[in-house]
């Protein structure tokens, strides 16, 4: 259902079942799935993928071009997954010759006034609170919660179940499982309450915490740390995703509380 007042090119590609409301402002090459319903004043411009079962809320603005100088008009896309919300003011902007596009994907909450820069790649089941700012070229991985006005830094990694606190000012990247606070951010524990509502076994949530007691509590740099780990420790997916996290690392991960 279309308003006469929203103004769609006729170049967008609209499934059947889209809502958009009166004043909403949609590009050409702009494609939105069945059941997503953009609301008032909301402006989808060119590049834009919405996937189905959405709710865009009004003043949010997705697909503007890149705020990075390097930016060239090149063609490149902001892809939004499936039954996702971008709450009012969220910006989302696409990506640039880096990586040719900027993602967000299912089932994530995106919360007011949040900004996703450029070539960014945010997972499934994310959750930015309000006025929570992505610099370009973040990747935040699947169900990853970061607390209201967090700042991230350029390049980092967010690994996946974290929860950061709001306010946080992060530098460095975030390795999986894990609650980050304080600052600077730090390591403050295991984010064991979310990884218990995920269905992680007390045995997997006793691994993971005995994994960072080597990485942050043992008096071990890093890379002696993971050697030992590797040595001492049962091979698990929780395990082997860590270390592979952190050897990836091109940042450095956050330091331990009692650093």
């Amino acid at each position: 259902m279309r308003q006469p007042l929203a103004f769609v090119n006729p170049a967008a590609k609209i499934a059947p079942g889209v809502v958009i409301d009166p004043f909403v402002t949609i590009d050409a090459n702009v494609e939105i799935g069945e059941g997503t319903r953009i609301l008032s004043g909301a402006t989808i411009l060119e590049g834009t993928r919405i996937g189905r079962n959405c709710t865009i809320f009004p003043n949010a603005v997705i697909g503007a071009v890149p705020q990075d100088l390097k930016f060239r008009g090149e063609d490149t896309l902001a892809i939004i997954g499936d039954n996702t919300t971008i709450r009012e003011c969220v910006t989302v902007n696409r990506g640039t010759a880096a990586r040719g596009r900027t993602t967000i994907g299912s089932n994530c909450l995106i919360m007011a006034y949040a900004h996703v820069a450029h070539d960014c790649a945010v997972g499934d089941n994310v959750i930015l609170a309000n006025a929570t700012q992505l610099a370009g070229e973040v990747v935040v991985d699947d169900f990853a919660i970061l607390g209201g006005g967090t700042l991230v830094h350029q390049f980092c990694h967010l690994g996946a179940h974290i929860m950061v606190q709001g306010g946080a000012l992060i530098n460095k990247d975030i390795p999986p499982f894990v609650k980050a606070a304080r600052e600077p951010i730090s390591y403050t524990g295991i984010n064991s309450v979310g990884l218990r509502r995920r269905g992680f076994s007390s045995e997997t949530i006793r691994e993971i915490q005995e994994v960072y007691r080597y990485i942050y509590m043992s008096g071990l740099n890093v890379t002696d740390a993971i050697e030992r780990i590797e040595a001492e420790l049962p091979a698990t997916p929780e395990r082997d995703e860590i270390v592979q996290f952190i050897r990836n690392s091109k940042r450095g991960i956050i330091r331990g509380y009692f650093s």
